[in-house]
């Protein structure tokens, strides 16, 4: 497959570099705002040819397929413009800015019968797989508490994930991680997901630093933790059940910590699920959705959902309330009421059926 990236971004190494050489994929092109940046990135990473917009890019006859790594606010624009030149994309999360971008992203996408895949690459990794086998065979027992716990040291003042314009703060970055994983686990047990609670800190107006995510999942209880002033990185999921426990303790990049620890009273084990990248796992299972057809762990309901869980912006403000609110505002506009519990929009992610926020 030959692959055209939109943006010198500083994940692409790990996200599409990598895998790509590991699985034999071309990178046959790549433009960026600053052509230097872009020239500079070709070089170091092997692209065969730098261009001077991304939509050449989208344009080009050799390109098969696009990356799109660029800001959170340019994700919606530009997966629309891959779709209208007819080209597959896998575009970092989010999705888009918002619910209504999501979906009109997802609808014309099906419309054109152009895949456009949400990069939620955790997915595709065995720690993750074997965790979801656990708690669905029902080893853990009857499923009581799951937590996502996740954190990092702060990007740099100037960095885009502070900027509000472009979509950023902890919950775009950070938060739709955790949101994601407690809707999968929802899926998988056929429950629905509510919203009870959240607190957000802002580092500026409408930009959270940090945020609680608190929700149920059918009779259990969840929490998404995300913070962007952190002294460290940790990505860890722990679901706890009524007969033992487990715990991934790096779901992001398990290439670097691949254990999954499982508790219960007659012991501990720790199983180790492989180093090879969740992004390769998930470039291999794009690659072959987009040639063969086969099958992913997300689609674009999937996305909708998750933006009507996360999106970030409702007339520029932020969709994570201080705690004197207690409640998500969410993108589509809705104001959501101190004590009332919201369900978040089934993961079905059946043809046409979109979800929505409901009280």
């Amino acid at each position: 497959m030959r692959i055209g990236i939109l943006g010198a971004s500083r994940i692409a190494e790990l996200a599409i570099v990598g895998p790509a050489q590991e699985l034999g994929h071309r990178l046959v092109a790549v433009a960026a705002r600053d052509r230097h940046r872009a020239e500079l990135f070709a070089e170091k990473y092997g692209v065969e040819r730098v261009l001077g917009t991304y939509d050449e890019v989208l344009d080009d006859p050799q390109v098969d397929a696009v990356y799109n790594p660029l800001a959170n606010s340019l994700h919606g624009p530009w997966n629309l413009a891959a779709v209208a030149a007819g080209k597959p994309v896998l575009a970092e999360k989010p999705y888009a800015r918002n619910a209504s971008e999501a979906l009109e992203v997802s609808a014309a996408a099906a419309a054109a019968g152009v895949p456009v895949v949400e990069a939620f690459h955790y997915r595709y990794h065995p720690v993750l797989l074997r965790l979801l086998d656990l708690i669905a065979a029902g080893d853990l027992g009857e499923l009581r508490h799951v937590e996502v716990d996740m954190g990092m040291p702060a990007p740099s003042d100037d960095d885009p994930r502070w900027q509000l314009a472009l979509a950023g703060g902890a919950l775009m970055d950070l938060g739709c991680y955790g949101i994601h994983v407690v809707r999968t686990i929802a899926a998988l047990l056929g429950a629905d997901v509510a919203v009870v609670g959240a607190h957000a800190v802002e580092r500026d107006p409408g930009v959270d630093a940090s945020c609680t995510v608190d929700m149920t999942i059918g009779a259990a209880i969840a929490r998404s933790r995300n913070s962007m002033v952190d002294d460290h990185y940790h990505f860890s999921i722990q679901a706890i059940g009524s007969r033992a426990e487990a715990l991934v303790h790096n779901f992001i990049k398990p290439h670097e910590d691949d254990r999954l620890t499982v508790r219960s009273a007659s012991g501990e084990r720790v199983e180790r699920l492989g180093t090879r990248t969740s992004y390769s796992y998930q470039l291999e299972a794009f690659a072959a959705h987009v040639v063969d057809g086969g099958p992913l762990p997300v689609d674009g309901a999937d996305a909708v959902a998750a933006e009507v869980s996360v999106g970030p912006r409702a007339g520029g403000k932020a969709a994570l309330t201080h705690d004197k609110l207690g409640g998500l505002s969410a993108s589509v506009g809705v104001g959501l009421e101190p004590g009332k519990r919201y369900a978040i929009g089934g993961y079905s992610g059946g043809a046409g059926q979109i979800p929505g926020l409901t009280p």
